[in-house]
Order: structure tokens, then C-alpha cells, then sequence
């Protein structure tokens, strides 16, 4: 375990990547992560990849001790990918635990934008949607449909974050332990918002910073539009029941 860099993230730090099909991209992007951030360990997570990924992670595994790989007998979701790789990174005793992409979209360069962060915040995001975030290589369509879905998340549920569905970030090891991981049961691109909604609602600090997001130029997006509705109709429930509970609390009062 390596012992964490200088700045906000002190102490120990985990990077977990969850992997489907990321042959074309894991080795360049745990490479970058290694040299712009030596200090941090990675995990890599593989849902039993049929491109032979899981293989690719033992590779670089056996060359780098900072390197780790749990491998899982079948695709389950993005979401318990995570769940899997944070329950890994709290049981070896990691002060500090992130997630990113495989695909390049998240920049290792960028990371010490939010471990930098962590003096003031139990939960990190590398924001898209605040000044000074950007996108590059999505179309009109799609950043109006990113933006359009984080302002239905602020609205319906409440919460002061512009980038909720937002994968790379970084927890303190004490807001993963406050927000019952074991009750998770999001196993798709919606478990993003739904730490993100359960960090609010357990009264820890969130903070934002800008990112340039790049569209991945390798291999295919896991993102679908069943995955999009199927996350928009999950957050639609939780808004509804969450202003039914405020209804009755109210008249309850009265």
C-alpha cells in the first residue's frame, strides 16, 4: 500500500477502475495514472471481460505492486463494480478511495485537482457543468442532455451538486463508512447520484472542481439509452417518495 501524497488526500489512496472490455485502454490508462500520480495505488476491477482484459490487468499487476486486480464472474453493472472495489479498499485500510474511467475520459492528469480538494470536503467530483468544466467530442445533443439530466437531479431531489452523475471523484474513507454501503442497491450508471445524494443527506461536505471531460476514441460506450431511462426513472422514484415523506411530515405537524 502506498503511503499518499502531499496536500489535501493525506494517507494512504486507492483509485478503483471498473473494466468491461477495456483491452484497447487499460494499460494506457493505468500507465498515465502511475506517472502523474506515483503515490496512489489502483484497483482494477474486471467483470470477467471477453477480451481477455482481466488477463491485461494481471499483466500490469505482476510488473507494478501498486497495481491490483479483482476479478468478478460476471457483468453486474457499473455501480456494483464500485461496490466491489470499495469494500476491497476499505478492508486494506485506505484513508482515501476514487473512482475513474477506463476509457480515458477521466484524465489522471487532472486528479490532483480533487485530492487537493479533500481538506475541505468528504466527497470530491470532477465536474463537467460548473465554470470552468468542458467536454470535448460530444455532440450538442448529448451535452444538452448531460446538463439537462443533472438540472432534473438538483430539482427533484434537492441537492446542491451540478455534476451528480459525474464518475470520477474521490471519498474520504469516513464518508464511505457513514453512508451504508451495504444498502446500495444501484447497479448501474444511476449509483453515481445516488452516493452523491446519500453524502448530502448524511450532512458531509461536498465539493466541485472543474475537468476537461474527453469522449472516449477507443473501444464502446457502456452508456445506452435503456441505461439513460432506467437511471432516470430510478432517480424520478426517489424524488417522488422523498416529497411524499415531506407531505406527511408536514401534516403530521399540523
Amino acid at each position: 500500500m502506498s503511503t499518499g501524497r502531499p496536500g489535501g488526500a493525506g494517507g494512504s489512496i486507492l483509485m478503483v477502475v471498473p473494466t468491461y472490455n477495456e483491452a484497447s485502454n487499460l494499460a494506457w490508462i493505468v500507465g498515465r495514472l502511475r506517472a502523474a500520480e506515483p503515490e496512489v495505488d489502483v484497483l482494477v476491477v474486471d467483470d470477467d471481460s471477453p477480451d481477455g482484459t482481466g488477463r491485461l490487468a494481471d499483466e500490469l499487476a505482476a510488473d507494478d505492486p501498486a497495481v491490483q486486480v479483482l476479478h468478478r464472474s460476471r457483468k453486474e453493472g457499473l455501480g456494483a463494480a464500485y461496490l466491489a472495489g470499495f469494500r476491497v479498499a476499505l478492508e486494506a485500510g485506505y484513508d482515501v478511495v476514487g473512482e475513474m474511467d477506463a476509457d480515458g475520459s477521466h484524465q489522471p492528469e487532472q486528479l490532483h485537482l480533487l485530492l487537493d480538494r479533500l481538506a475541505e470536503a468528504d466527497l470530491v467530483i470532477g465536474s463537467r457543468w460548473v465554470p470552468g468544466g468542458s467536454v470535448v467530442n460530444w455532440p450538442r445533443f448529448r451535452r444538452l442532455l448531460s446538463r439537462g439530466g443533472n438540472l432534473y437531479v438538483r430539482m427533484l431531489l434537492g441537492i446542491p451538486v451540478r455534476d451528480a452523475t459525474a464518475g470520477f471523484r474521490v471519498f474520504r474513507r469516513s464518508a464511505l463508512e457513514s453512508i451504508d454501503l451495504d444498502s446500495v442497491e444501484s447497479a448501474g450508471y444511476v449509483f453515481q447520484t445516488d452516493l452523491a445524494l446519500r453524502v448530502v443527506r448524511a450532512g458531509l461536505r461536498v465539493a466541485e472542481v472543474p475537468i476537461e471531460f474527453v469522449e472516449r476514441e477507443r473501444g464502446d460506450s457502456k452508456m445506452t439509452p435503456q441505461v439513460a431511462a432506467e437511471s432516470l426513472r430510478r432517480i424520478t422514484r426517489w424524488g417522488v417518495s422523498e416529497r411524499a415523506h415531506r407531505l406527511v411530515a408536514r401534516w403530521g405537524r399540523r
